[in-house]
């Protein structure tokens, strides 16, 4: 079945409706469908099984996308989609620190230390599989390029936005394919995250690892949002929007900053800031909105409601978005280097999601890694998605965790200093050198987040 023998493919050469507007409308009417469709009671069942319903959505538009066996989606349309991952989860961000308030650092800080120490293991450690497998097979038996190195990183961490801004430092490095690989590994990183993730949280909720239920939740929401109120909640919700709108300006005005001031800090530096993603700084514009509004005591116009509402349809169109584009004969065509990379990769994800979460977390254990296991498998948004299904009232202090540790690993990995510095490194110093820089600072985080779960616990007695 083609778009010819339905009589539309000329429906997107319609000067009236350009290309633009046509895949900004088929995403919007996904998204209000998608909205009203997770509130049915049989889409909530789903959810609280593991499965999300932005995952069925995502592999109904995969069917019709242009590597599916209908090809009912316009190639031109989903070629403006795969552009969207980032805005999206952009708008993801903005919202994060908003919709709350800001937690008491005192109270958050060792919390927040332990969550950013796994962050960094399983980033470090990322490095270490490649380069061991690399190392050990891939380069001697495939002869490939020892900057292959780094694409678990890229892919898993970094997502298609991090294997796009890093497929140019490849190219001049003398390795073009890594733009290909890494997108085809963040695919599969983002399939992975979301299936075995959601079978993780099943799994959690089977043995009894989950919080329970039933304990008492805090209701965050007001009574204005508790009530249906079509004019105030309009408001409220358009108010919403020019709040998160506004968190991402902040953040590109930061940016915009940044790379103004990049000409100061050399090649590398000057490298680093370019390929910095715009989402870190929209975590930081909504962390000063939020803590202007508590400041001058107007933080009830904010609706937890709403912005949550964003967050959560951002995620999933976002998941939508990435799987309408999976590229399955890039996947076939590096399917061996991919194969043995990606299993190596959630070898080591599952590692840190099973056994060094318990070494680094003593309360709420499951939840926060499962919010790490995805960050490093599929991206922040991939982390929030599965964080949703195991903690889907917030009963647990994860989400605020996770997003200020955000704030300070963003910067390192994930397209950030350490993602930009690797290749570089690797290409002067060689992939040995690297792998066993990378493997000295695993070993130095494992012991520091011992002995700071040591001290915890002595204090705590």
């Amino acid at each position: 079945m083609s778009l010819s023998y339905l009589g539309l493919e000329n429906l997107y050469k319609i000067n009236a409706i350009p290309t633009l507007f046509l895949s900004l409308g088929l995403l919007g009417i996904t998204g209000f469908l998608l909205t009203l469709g997770r509130r049915l009671d049989s889409a909530m069942k789903l959810e609280r099984f593991g499965v999300p319903i932005a995952l069925l959505v995502g592999a109904l538009c995969f069917l019709i996308g242009p590597y599916g066996p209908f090809s009912l989606l316009p190639e031109r349309v989903l070629n403006i989609w795969m552009q969207l991952p980032t805005p999206l989860l952009t708008l993801v961000f903005a919202t994060l620190m908003l919709g709350r308030p800001i937690p008491s650092i005192s109270v958050l800080w060792k919390p927040v230390a332990s969550q950013a120490l796994l962050g960094l293991l399983l980033g470090f450690g990322q490095y270490v599989v490649g380069g061991v497998i690399v190392l050990s097979f891939l380069l001697p038996q495939l002869g490939v390029d020892p900057l292959m190195g780094c694409v678990i990183e890229v892919g898993f961490e970094g997502g298609h936005g991090a294997a796009a801004i890093m497929g140019e430092s490849f190219r001049k490095l003398g390795f073009p394919e890594g733009l290909d690989l890494g997108l085809a590994m963040a695919t599969v990183g983002l399939l992975t995250s979301t299936l075995l993730g959601s079978a993780l949280v099943v799994l959690g909720r089977f043995v009894g690892w989950l919080v329970p239920a039933e304990q008492d939740i805090k209701n965050d929401l007001n009574d204005i949002e508790m009530e249906f109120r079509p004019i105030e909640q309009l408001k409220s919700l358009l108010c919403n929007f020019a709040l998160v709108g506004l968190a991402v300006l902040i953040g590109i005005f930061l940016l915009y900053c940044l790379r103004i001031s990049s000409t100061y800090f050399g090649e590398i530096g000057n490298q680093v800031l370019l390929a910095f993603p715009v989402f870190p700084m929209a975590l930081l514009g909504s962390f000063v909105i939020r803590f202007l509004l508590e400041k001058i005591g107007k933080a009830e116009i904010v609706s937890s409601l709403f912005q949550r509402e964003i967050g959560i349809l951002s995620t999933d169109l976002l998941i939508i978005t990435a799987m309408a584009g999976l590229n399955l004969p890039l996947l076939f065509e590096y399917w061996i280097p991919i194969t043995i990379l990606a299993i190596g990769g959630l070898i080591w994800n599952l590692l840190g999601m099973l056994i060094f979460s318990r070494l680094f977390f003593k309360e709420e254990w499951f939840e926060r890694a499962i919010a790490e296991f995805g960050n490093s498998t599929g991206v922040a948004a991939s982390g929030l998605l599965l964080l949703r299904l195991a903690d889907p009232r917030n009963a647990t202090n994860t989400l605020p965790v996770f997003s200020i540790k955000q704030l300070f690993l963003q910067p390192l990995l994930s397209g950030g200093l350490i993602t930009v510095i690797a290749p570089l490194f690797i290409s002067n110093f060689g992939l040995k050198g690297w792998t066993e820089f990378c493997g000295l600072i695993s070993i130095a985080l494992c012991l520091l987040a011992i002995s700071l779960q040591s001290k915890y616990i002595k204090a705590s007695a």
